[in-house]
């Protein structure tokens, strides 16, 4: 059955479009036209406004358009969608906002105390993995998916503790905690070993655990999150069978290996940036030492 049943607005979300072009707006407004009314004199760089447009279209694609919908049909594509949110697009966001606009938000009074506790590598961990973990139990996913304003603040509280764990390793914010890239290696790679038990209590599951995508009626229910209840009442549905030639199970483990998958290839490539980094600082910083030592060597020929 085609997801074209439940029409435009749970298809590409019209409302959440308006709002991040609002969103966006405000960006380019703050970052170049008010920018000298704060006296900050550097510009808007190239590199920051493509990071906070692509963060703001895959913020679209992830919430708004039809993946938001499949999200809450077929489990591969919830996890999918989360992985996405959590492991990506907070790169995009901070990295596009400039320095000058974090650092009003870190140095701000309540924010600043915040940002000390919670971008702490460990803390920052340990409240990432954890609110994942816990999300993902059957029996709190369950009561999350039912409610609007469960689902929404534990989305946003979700995503936030994603920033607050990719601080540490992509702040470029003056006085913030700055990693060392050993420290950075060893804190990617503990991110990795840690959610790892998540994903393999879905993907080694022998049985369906969310009533929301196994149960009709609560199916039913969950689905009012992203399609109008006028639209839901006008249709007969049995479930997500419907729309899917997998079954429960499989859908549930392949949504599990995907988000590893995911993970694995994202924090894979911030590992090899890290690395680049570091080898290209090391190499440059002994360039330098032996250039010194030439030019020394040199003045004390000539004498």
């Amino acid at each position: 059955m085609p997801i074209s049943i439940f029409g435009f607005q749970a298809l590409w979300s019209p409302y959440l479009f308006g709002f991040l072009l609002l969103v966006m707006a405000f960006y380019f407004l703050l970052t170049v036209t008010w920018r000298e009314k704060f006296k900050i004199s550097e510009p808007l760089k190239k590199s920051e406004a493509a990071y906070f447009v692509l963060g703001i279209i895959s913020f679209y694609i992830i919430k708004g358009s039809p993946i938001d919908l499949l999200g809450h049909i077929m489990f591969t594509m919830h996890m999918t969608q989360m992985a996405f949110l959590l492991l990506l697009v907070p790169i995009f966001f901070i990295k596009g906002i400039p320095w000058w606009v974090w650092q009003v938000v870190v140095e701000a009074p309540v924010m600043r105390t915040i940002f000390k506790i919670f971008t702490k590598p460990l803390v920052s961990i340990i409240v990432f993995i954890g609110l994942f973990s816990v999300y993902h139990l059957p029996s709190v996913f369950d009561t999350i998916k039912l409610n609007e304003i469960y689902h929404l603040a534990y989305t946003a509280v979700l995503f936030i503790s994603a920033i607050f764990m990719y601080w540490p390793l992509l702040n470029n914010v003056e006085g913030q905690h700055e990693m060392k890239n050993m420290t950075k290696l060893a804190y990617i790679a503990s991110n990795a070993v840690l959610i790892t038990p998540a994903c393999a209590l879905i993907i080694f599951a022998s049985s369906p655990m969310y009533g929301t995508y196994s149960d009709s009626d609560m199916w039913l229910k969950a689905m009012e999150l992203c399609v109008p209840s006028s639209t839901l009442s006008g249709l007969t549905l049995s479930g997500p069978e419907l729309f899917s030639s997998m079954d429960l199970l499989s859908d549930q483990q392949v949504g599990g290996v995907l988000m590893k998958i995911i993970q694995e290839i994202i924090f894979g490539v911030i590992l090899f940036k890290i690395f680049r980094k570091w080898w290209n600082t090391e190499r440059s910083n002994q360039q330098e030492i032996t250039d010194n030592a030439l030019k020394e060597f040199q003045n004390r020929t000539q004498y």
